[in-house]
């Protein structure tokens, strides 16, 4: 029996915070791998061209100090290949732009208005762009 998806009847604002989620690549059978790989940096791309792609490391959440069980490839995107210069460029799409800035950030929720104000871009379309029918990317709101 497979279980009916949750949507939510309360629309997202400009200031609702966003992320990426990585359980919602899995449910919709999507190689998130493939799209990570494509965004990792030369020096990674290499180290990671013979290992599985669900290899796991253990990651020690720095607020907390708890250790938790990461995708290797995420990890290296999010921790270092992310915060390379180039990896937002002036020509990168709108969805392309918030997902690595929001992987650059280390996933950390942004709203719309944030990540306008990063990205400069205007909060408004982010937020009607984001807050549609289609999920881009696995970019949706934070669920409560």
């Amino acid at each position: 029996m497979t279980e009916a998806k949750k949507f939510s009847l309360i629309k997202p604002t400009i200031e609702t915070p966003f992320h990426v989620d990585f359980e919602w690549w899995k449910q919709n059978d999507r190689n998130w791998h493939v799209e990570l790989r494509d965004l990792l940096c030369p020096e990674h791309q290499q180290a990671f061209a013979d290992l599985p792609e669900d290899q796991l490391i253990d990651w020690v959440d720095p607020e907390t100090a708890e250790v938790h069980p990461m995708d290797g490839l995420q990890n290296a995107l999010v921790t270092h290949c992310a915060r390379q210069e180039g990896f937002i460029g002036a020509q990168t799409t709108l969805v392309d732009a918030v997902f690595r800035l929001l992987l650059s950030n280390g996933n950390a929720p942004l709203s719309a208005a944030e990540l306008g104000r990063r990205l400069g871009r205007p909060p408004e379309i982010i937020l009607r762009t984001l807050s549609g029918p289609h999920v881009y990317k696995g970019i949706r709101p934070v669920s409560e």
